[in-house]
């Protein structure tokens, strides 16, 4: 089969915008294909096999369903590293990488860290790959989501200590002590559900995204309570949160006894992180 860049945007370009078409197209056309970025952008034909046409209409169809690249390859990026994802596991974002820079500034290099919610495993295992002195662990309900956490810790070599936990039925031992919590929970509320893609709501685990309408943030409180008991003083919590509720979370925090709380602006100017000391 003959194949080139403009077969490809032709197949998708229905489904997507034409910023997503040529993303898409460029990544198929490079990642997939094996093919340069100059041959792309010069419209060059190639010809493939059998099998690689077989895969190429595969993929093509795959996302012509609107299924994220991401599951259909298996792996998504982060921090400057390939984590393995699939549909029991959210996708890495990029407000995401931003949480885990803003821990990194401004942590000890040696912290206990807990990761509650760690679906692929990303925050906890890049914390535990660049502060290499730190003791890492990470909850989440899903164990299909922590079985894909456990190859990523193998993937890169990190010693993260992976735990089914539901975080509304833990019950301190008095033992467990950590300088860090960090949470990026599920936060989109049940009446966003109309403002979000296809590719998100068909797609990427329920059970990771929505929170109830009549309370939005009950995993914030719980974790936040939890934090309490099991924060050494002075430890710190990191929330990724929904624009729309920082400011309800940081009075939340406040009203709960921590201190210097904090709400801080992602790259897009949205209000999307909360820092607070206990």
């Amino acid at each position: 089969m003959i194949v080139s860049a403009f077969y490809i945007r032709h197949k998708l370009q229905d489904y997507y915008s034409s910023s997503e078409t040529g993303n898409l197209s460029k990544l198929i056309w490079c990642e997939i294909l094996g093919q340069s970025a100059i041959d792309y952008y010069l419209g060059k034909d190639i010809t493939i096999s059998a099998k690689a046409e077989y895969e190429l209409n595969n993929i093509l169809s795959r996302l012509c369903k609107l299924e994220p690249i991401q599951y259909i390859q298996g792996e998504a990026h982060f921090l400057r590293r390939l984590f393995k994802v699939t549909p029991y596991v959210l996708i890495p974002r990029p407000e995401t990488e931003e949480l885990v820079e803003l821990i990194l500034d401004r942590i000890d290099p040696n912290s206990q860290i807990l990761d509650i919610g760690t679906g692929s495993g990303c925050i906890a295992i890049t914390l535990a790959k660049e502060l290499p002195s730190a003791r890492v662990a990470a909850w989440d309900i899903s164990e299909n989501a922590l079985a894909v956490a456990r190859i990523n810790n193998e993937r890169w070599e990190t010693n993260v200590c992976f735990k089914q936990q539901d975080v509304f039925d833990y019950h301190p031992d008095g033992i467990e002590q950590y300088d860090v919590i960090v949470s990026n929970p599920p936060y989109i509320t049940e009446m966003e559900k109309n403002e979000m893609e296809r590719n998100v709501l068909d797609w990427e685990p329920v059970q990771a995204l929505f929170v109830p309408d009549a309370d939005p943030l009950c995993f914030y409180r719980c974790i936040a309570s939890l934090g309490l008991k099991v924060l050494k003083l002075k430890g710190l919590i990191f929330f990724e949160v929904n624009r729309a509720y920082g400011a309800e979370i940081v009075a939340m925090l406040c009203g709960l006894g921590y201190k210097n709380a904090s709400l801080k602006k992602d790259i897009s100017g949205n209000d999307r992180f909360v820092i607070a000391e206990k």
